[in-house]
Parts: C-alpha cells; structure tokens; sequence
C-alpha cells in the first residue's frame, strides 16, 4: 500500500504519546442504537460548521452508521469507561447497560455524556486504511463541564491539571 519505511508498531507507539477525546459515534440501523468509539474526533470548519473523523475501514459498526446518512457524536466523560467497554465490544449490542434517549433528529444521545453533535453526513474519502468522515453539524449541546475520557499511551484516563 505504501512505499515508505515506517514501522506500523513505531508508528503506533509514537502517535499515543499524544492524548485524544474519547467519543462514540451513534446512529440507528433500521430501528436498532449502533455505535462505535473514535479517537480521532475533530473539528473541521466553522462555515459550514463541519466536524470530522476516521473510522478503521475493517469496522463492522462504520457501515451501519454510513447507511443511516445522520449520526450523533457522543463526547464520553473520564467517569463513563462502562460506555467506552460496551462500545468497543464485537459481536453483540452495544448498547447493552447503556442509558440513552433519542433526540429530536431521531439519533441516540448517551446519557450523561459531556456534550453532543448530531451531525448529517457530509463526505466520506478514503485515507489509507480508514475513511475520512465528514459530518454536517445539524444540532449540539454540552450537558456538562466535567472532565473528558482520554486516550493515551494505550490506556482510557481523564484530564489532570497541572499548569
């Protein structure tokens, strides 16, 4: 696929020395919540208010999501590692344990997540060996000013000051 002399575990190991928010990604597929966890949320433009980011394309969850045309970013708090292990779990609901209600674009929105962004899909372009996804931001809110999760290093956390 490339030509480069990366090492994919180097790679790995230095891109998780730098932190990132944990989301998951919701949408219903036909009548059914689905999600998936992302680390690679990100804002993308203000006009139009556009956000991003890129799902493995060996991810069961992502088509799912794309067929639903609307999905919900759900940006987890440090206090929900429940949601986080339910999300990532293979081969069964998601959404087992997890509390939610359906906001008013017919999308599931996690309860007690720091903030959502019910999004339309915007654009999907291939980046290697995942997608770039682009949503449209429909509607947002911050439920809460607690601490995000975080990724770092392999391990889920949340934020400690020191400055």
């Amino acid at each position: 696929m490339s030509e480069t002399t990366i090492d994919p575990a180097e790679f790995r190991k230095v891109l998780g020395s730098y932190p990132t928010g944990v989301c998951v990604v919701t949408a219903l597929a036909g009548e059914t919540p689905t999600g998936m966890v992302i680390g690679s949320f990100t804002s993308v433009s203000l006009d139009p208010p556009l956000v991003g980011f890129f799902p493995d394309k060996k991810s069961a969850s992502w088509p799912l999501i794309e067929k639903a045309g609307n999905f919900c970013v759900n940006v987890l708090g440090s206090d929900q590692q429940d949601v986080c292990r339910s999300a990532t779990a293979k081969g069964r609901d998601k959404f087992v344990g997890v509390e939610f209600t359906m906001s008013d674009h017919d999308l599931p929105v996690i309860a007690n997540s720091i903030a959502s962004i019910e999004c339309r899909l915007y654009s999907v372009t291939e980046a290697g060996d995942h997608w770039f996804v682009m949503g449209e931001v429909l509607r947002m809110e911050t439920f809460r000013e607690d601490d995000p999760m975080l990724f770092h290093r392999g391990r889920y956390g949340g934020f400690a000051e020191r400055m």
